[in-house]
């Protein structure tokens, strides 16, 4: 019933006559931002989180090679599941150098705000002479010494990094939790007593007003509920610049949809033309949104393909939303900007998935000057804090 292990069946229905797996990508496949998206072998939906380790895998495949892995491994579909990303493998004499993007879109939303202590929190990171970030904003949020932050406080502060840039509140924390497997009840019992106390009453005030409007709680208990609603506000009070920049998104679309007059804020720019929506981003490409409208009801909306129903609708969207959008989209404009360059440097690309590239290359080439490729920047980047980095290795893998 794993989806993971059902992909070792579509590579084999996909291979061809000489075993390379082709069309796996869709150009622009996701049609506002303008990803990939997967084809067949789907490689941008591969497990990432509760793997087995490297070295347990590396022995179950030679297990599974010899059909004797069950006499091992109690759980023979963990490890299949664990061992998929293996079965992509260099071609003989090859090997693999593969890199990634740093929290390109952490790095891209502070860009875009001019967050500025968080785009010198990754410069002094990337040279060796700055704090880990996720150390650095837990200690933002509870305002205390960089140096006291624990293992266990890292965890929270990485947890607000990765689901409060957009916008995101108590549903974002359960999804979040969801995906990473991790206890919003236990995390409550575990920093409940750490909360600052006027930001607990002001998370219980708006935990009564949003009972009295009967929302969903998400099945959290009062203490979790309050435990994340805090998190979230301390997250925002220590980057008051992104927060605006949801706002001033939200105003700028607001009113190009309503005047037909172009805008500009930051580095954006939002007109309309015809019954289009656009957003025009720091690379040059546009973001575009068809039959926007706006009403003081449902704010602004267009028409998509909703995500769910998989049906041509009106979807609604918002400030934090369409920035979620343009980051996405900045984020692969940096990606395939810089792909001339690394195929230039023989680097021939096999595989990018997100925001890492997988590159088949010579012995004689080395990860180390890809990623120092992928980071070099562009024209249109200034200011804005690169980094890559990753391993080389005979097949595929999560680095």
């Amino acid at each position: 019933g794993s989806s993971s292990t059902a992909k070792y069946q579509a590579l084999l229905n996909r291979a061809n006559a000489d075993d390379r797996f082709r069309g796996g990508l869709q150009f622009a496949g996701a049609s506002r931002t303008l990803r990939c998206s997967g084809r067949g072998f789907q490689p941008q939906n591969l497990p990432s989180r509760g793997l087995l380790p490297d070295n347990l895998i590396e022995h179950g495949i030679e297990l599974m090679k010899c059909d004797a892995e069950d006499l091992v491994f109690p759980n023979v579909m963990h490890l299949a599941s664990s061992a998929i990303r293996r079965v992509l493998i260099a071609a003989p004499g090859k090997k693999f150098c593969i890199s990634d993007l740093a929290n390109i879109e952490g790095r891209k939303v502070a860009w875009y705000a001019g967050e500025e202590w968080k785009l010198q929190a990754f410069r002094d990171f990337d040279t060796g002479t700055g704090h880990d970030l996720y150390n650095l904003a837990y200690a933002r949020a509870f305002n205390i010494p960089v140096e006291n932050v624990t293992k266990n406080q890292r965890s929270t502060g990485k947890v607000l990094e990765l689901f409060l840039s957009y916008g995101g509140g108590c549903g974002a924390f359960v999804t979040g939790a969801a995906g990473y497997g991790f206890d919003l009840e236990k995390l409550a019992d575990d920093i409940y007593d750490t909360l600052p106390r006027d930001a607990v009453l002001e998370a219980t005030d708006f935990l009564e007003w949003w009972q009295k409007q009967k929302r969903d709680r998400y099945g959290l208990s009062d203490k979790a509920f309050i435990t994340v609603d805090v998190l979230k506000r301390l997250w925002r009070r220590s980057n008051p610049k992104i927060v605006q920049l949801w706002s001033d998104v939200q105003r700028a679309a607001e009113h190009a949809v309503v005047t037909g007059e172009a805008i500009e804020t930051g580095l954006l720019k939002f007109e309309k033309k015809g019954a289009w929506l656009r957003v025009r981003i720091a690379s040059g490409r546009y973001l575009c949104y068809p039959f926007a409208e706006y009403d003081n009801d449902d704010g602004i909306s267009y028409y998509g393909v909703d995500q769910y129903t998989r049906k041509w609708q009106r979807i609604r969207t918002h400030g934090s939303k369409i920035v979620e959008n343009i980051m996405q989209c900045s984020a692969r404009c940096v990606l395939y900007d810089s792909m001339p360059t690394v195929e230039a440097a023989g680097f021939p690309i096999v595989l990018h998935v997100h925001d890492e590239l997988v590159t088949e290359t010579e012995q004689g080439k080395h990860v180390e000057e890809l990623s120092a490729i992928m980071a070099a920047g562009h024209n249109w980047t200034e200011g804005l804090p690169l980094a890559a980095a990753g391993f080389e290795s005979l097949r595929y893998k999560k680095g």
